[in-house]
């Protein structure tokens, strides 16, 4: 009788002690998506906050003012969804990028750009635009500047689209949204990222950047450490004609 009270007992603690463990434990994944959803959702009123109350005065700073609407939106759609804090943190992450847009129209009016936003390891290595080039590939045109200008009003806030690294910069024309849109690169990408970045630091080779993200990445933090010593196949600013017989220039997707 004794040895049954006991089994008895000891069955209700270890129930009991199962049931408050689950418990706990649903308890702290809720607590965790919570936070991470307050925590998305005070950067998505920041970012709504700035899309609201500013307008670009040029082209560039309303380009980059666009760019941050449409990520304000983006942002605000996966709000309404999210039901795990990862989904929170891809709002966050969202609207943080929506953020560095509105931090390059700042800058492109001469306004002061306001606080530091969180770096990511991605963009960090992506790597930036730090001279201008203008080359051309198929026939056309394409620039890079480390500043916005007439020339280059598209801004990229640097990361990775479709699986490869996009430098942070100002452009002639947004050449990483075809991949953005359809999740994979055009043909004639990879000679177009070779004629834009070849021989400058810290920015993966061509090669590299075509076998992919996280081979990019390591050959870009390479290239950093020996000063961008890679041999740019004389592509100066202007120079860097790509524009040979490709069957009348090659489709990127633009």
């Amino acid at each position: 009788m004794g040895t049954a009270i006991i089994l008895v007992v000891l069955l209700v603690v270890i129930v009991g002690g199962g049931l408050y463990l689950v418990q706990s434990r649903a308890e702290a994944k809720r607590r965790r998506i919570e936070d991470a959803k307050a925590d998305a959702r005070r950067w998505l009123e920041r970012l709504g906050g700035q899309v609201l109350n500013l307008t670009g005065t040029d082209t560039a700073s309303q380009q980059a003012m666009a760019d941050a609407s449409e990520r304000y939106t983006a942002a605000g759609s996966q709000m309404e969804q999210a039901e795990t804090a990862e989904q929170a943190r891809l709002v966050k992450e969202t609207a943080l990028e929506g953020l560095y847009y509105v931090r390059a129209a700042r800058i492109a009016m001469g306004m002061d750009p306001g606080p530091e936003l969180p770096e990511s390891l991605e963009r960090e290595r992506a790597g930036k635009v730090t001279e201008h080039r203008a080359v051309d590939v198929g026939g056309h045109t394409y620039e890079a500047s480390p500043e916005p200008g007439q020339n280059t009003p598209h801004y990229h806030p640097g990361g990775r689209v479709a699986g490869r690294p996009v430098p942070q910069g100002w452009y002639s024309e947004p050449w990483w949204r075809p991949a953005l849109v359809a999740g994979a690169w055009g043909m004639g990408s990879m000679l177009l990222f070779s004629a834009m970045f070849s021989g400058m630091a810290g920015i993966p080779s061509a090669a590299a950047w075509e076998s992919g993200y996280d081979a990019g990445q390591e050959d870009a933090m390479e290239s950093g450490d020996a000063g961008g010593a890679e041999d740019g196949g004389g592509m100066e600013d202007g120079g860097g004609d790509l524009g040979g017989d490709f069957g009348g220039g090659f489709d990127i997707g633009f």
